[in-house]
Parts: structure tokens; C-alpha cells; sequence
């Protein structure tokens, strides 16, 4: 077993197995439905995980209402998107449903399932304490109703929701049955409050996970047991100099800064350094994470694909030299040869990461951020 994974075993073992439940959620603030079977709640009762900002605009976007003004349109458009926003919850109901209204009628990509574009993800902690899998919320129409899933041992358990990838929602409910207990999840142990925050393209975004658990930032997520704040923002992730200032807003455990898929060099070499020395004004000692690009599966075959991927980590790795030598003691690099794997059968479009490549991505990713994590035990 590697350090890391040592270091990330450690982790997981210090949070507690049970599922702890805070407060009670009063049933009068919910809904009943029409045959008085279900008591539909807010998702907003038990708190959304993942939103680093509560001054937003509309109630499930990914930035201050004040950054309609400052980022650039096409990066304000998709912050209304709610990939890595969650609900985790406690609850001693023997099924869960869920009520949830996209913005956009378009629920699915050409390349990317409606699943994953507008669906939903039920997980629950098991007796060991890990996460696990238990359904998919399937977008039927622009709101959609279902029954998530049953059958689980009785007794109160803890569950995360995890919201659209690719689709914004004006309203997420989850659905009881009248006399069960929705409940607020106990503050996660010191060492596991802070979140990690990720900074990238569509990739980071979660194009083009089959659902919402899988995209990598979710899976890391879970493997850690620690908040996660996802913006990424398909074909937008530039290294915008505003984006810096936001991010220096948050109070977070790592940042993870993952945009050359959506660079090119020269802009690289313009922008990372100036990124980076923005960021350190307001956040001089947290860790930042530089992240290459991933190989593209056509760049074995196309030797001007693969020039590119050389030029493009070139600049940042300049970049990471030049901030390290000039005293940066809290930076560190990750290569992306190994992101997506080298078998080219890791994405959907040679790009953007399949299942499997989130997976992958999400692995060679823990062992880099688990050192830093374990340091801010």
C-alpha cells in the first residue's frame, strides 16, 4: 500500500461509522401530495452541500449573485448549473423519493445520457461507513417525481443527493413517508469540514458521466469523506483572473486548479502564473494543486494532438517552477499522462472521460491530494 492510500485510510477511519443525525426537520414545513402518502421537503431544510456561496441568485447556483457582474456571460450561464451540489441527509424512512424541476428542457446530450446531464444520485453510508451506491433519479420531463429506492434494514441512515451535472434545478424535494424522520447530518469531524475546491473545464464539470456520482470530483468526494465545491464550466475553464478573486472568497482544505483542456499554450504561459500569484493575495498558505491536461486518446495517432499536450504542459510546468522558486512552499503539480489511462478507452469522444475515466481520474487524483489533506488533519 502506498503512503498516500496509508494517508487516505487514515482519513476515512477517523470519521465516525454511524450515521450521526442532527436536527429534527419539522413536518409542517413540508408538502403532503395529493393521497397523503408522501410529505415532500425541501432540500434547502437539511442544507446543500457543495455551494460555497449562499448569496446567490437563484437557490441552487454556483456563485454570488454579485458575479452576474464580474465573470465573463458564458462562465455566469453555466454557474446555474448544479453539478457538485448535494443533499446529505439522515433519515429512518424505508423509501426515499425525490421531486425535481430542471431549468432546461433539454435533458440530454448527444454524447452524455440524460442520467447524468439531469438526473439525480441516491448514495447511502453503509455499517463500515462508506458510501455506497443505491439509485438514480431519472429525468422524465422538466420536474419528474420518483421513488428512489426501499428495502434498506430499518433504523435511521445517512444519504447524499447528488444533483444535475449539466442542467440547472429551480427546486429539488425529497420525498418521505408521514411519520418518518428527515433529520440534518452531524458537522463532518475537524479534519473533514473544509471542502475541496475544483477549478477546471467540462471535464471537471462532470462531461460525460453516465450520473452524478461519478464524476470524478464526486467519487474523490466520497473516498475522503470531505465537502466538495465543483466549478467547472464546459469550455470556460480559462484561468480568469475574477474567478481567482472568488475563489480567494472560500475557506477551503485544498484548491484544485485542472483548466488546460480548455487553454492553449500561449495562453498558458499568459495566464497561469498571474492565476495563481491572484489566488495566493487572499489565500497565502492554503495548498493549491496544479493540474496538467489529460491525453487525449487521438494524440498516440496524431503527432500534432500529441505537440500540443507537450506544449500545453510546458507552460505549466514553467509557471509551477517559476512560483516555487520564487517561494511558493504550498504548491504542488500533478501530470496528467496517467489521468484518463493510456489504453484510449477512457472517454467517449477522446476527450471527455467515460465512466471508466472518471474513475481513472479520480485515482491518480487521491494519491496526489491525499498528502495534502492528511496535513490539515
Amino acid at each position: 500500500m502506498t503512503r498516500a492510500l496509508v494517508l487516505l485510510t487514515s482519513l476515512l477511519a477517523t470519521h465516525p461509522l454511524a450515521s450521526a443525525a442532527g436536527p429534527v426537520v419539522d413536518p409542517s414545513t413540508a408538502k403532503a401530495d395529493a393521497n397523503g402518502q408522501v410529505l415532500w421537503y425541501d432540500a434547502h431544510s437539511v442544507g446543500i452541500e457543495g455551494q460555497g456561496w449562499s448569496d446567490t441568485k437563484a437557490p441552487f447556483d454556483r456563485f454570488p449573485a454579485k458575479a452576474e457582474k464580474i465573470v465573463r456571460p458564458p462562465v455566469w450561464g453555466l454557474s446555474h448549473h448544479s453539478t457538485g451540489l448535494c443533499a446529505r441527509f439522515v433519515t429512518d424512512a424505508k423509501t426515499v423519493s425525490a421531486r425535481w424541476t430542471v431549468i432546461n428542457k433539454n435533458l440530454a446530450m448527444p454524447h452524455m445520457p440524460a442520467t447524468g446531464v439531469s438526473g439525480l444520485d441516491l448514495y447511502m453510508r453503509d455499517e463500515s461507513g462508506k458510501w455506497r451506491w443505491v439509485a438514480n433519479g431519472r429525468p422524465a420531463d422538466v420536474t419528474t417525481t420518483a421513488t428512489l429506492a426501499s428495502g434498506w434494514p430499518a433504523g435511521p441512515h445517512e444519504f447524499l443527493l447528488y444533483l444535475p451535472l449539466y442542467n440547472g434545478v429551480s427546486s429539488v424535494e425529497i420525498g418521505l413517508p408521514p411519520g418518518a424522520k428527515l433529520m440534518k447530518p452531524d458537522e463532518r469531524p475537524a479534519g473533514h469540514r473544509k471542502p475541496v475546491v475544483f477549478y477546471g473545464t467540462s471535464i471537471t464539470q462532470g462531461g460525460c458521466a453516465s450520473r452524478p456520482g461519478m464524476v470524478h470530483t464526486a467519487i474523490l468526494g466520497r473516498r475522503f469523506d470531505v465537502p466538495v465545491i465543483n466549478l467547472g464550466f464546459s469550455g470556460s475553464g480559462t484561468l480568469d483572473p475574477e474567478v481567482a478573486d472568488l475563489l480567494g472568497e472560500l475557506d477551503v482544505a485544498v484548491y484544485v486548479i485542472d483548466c488546460l483542456p480548455n487553454l492553449q499554450p500561449k495562453q498558458v504561459v499568459e495566464r497561469a502564473e498571474p492565476f495563481v500569484k491572484r489566488l495566493r493575495k487572499a489565500r497565502p498558505e492554503t495548498p493549491i494543486l496544479l493540474v496538467e491536461d489529460r491525453t487525449t486518446a487521438q494524440a498516440v495517432a496524431l503527432p500534432a494532438r500529441k505537440q500540443f499536450h507537450i506544449d500545453n504542459r510546458a507552460g505549466l510546468k514553467k509557471a509551477f517552477d517559476t512560483l516555487v522558486a520564487a517561494g511558493d512552499k504550498n504548491l504542488y503539480y500533478l501530470s496528467g499522462d496517467h489521468l484518463i489511462g493510456d489504453d484510449g478507452e477512457g472517454t467517449v469522444d477522446g476527450s471527455h472521460p467515460t465512466d471508466l475515466g472518471f474513475l481513472r481520474q479520480a485515482d491518480v487524483m487521491a494519491e496526489a491530494l491525499a498528502p495534502l489533506l492528511g496535513a490539515k488533519k
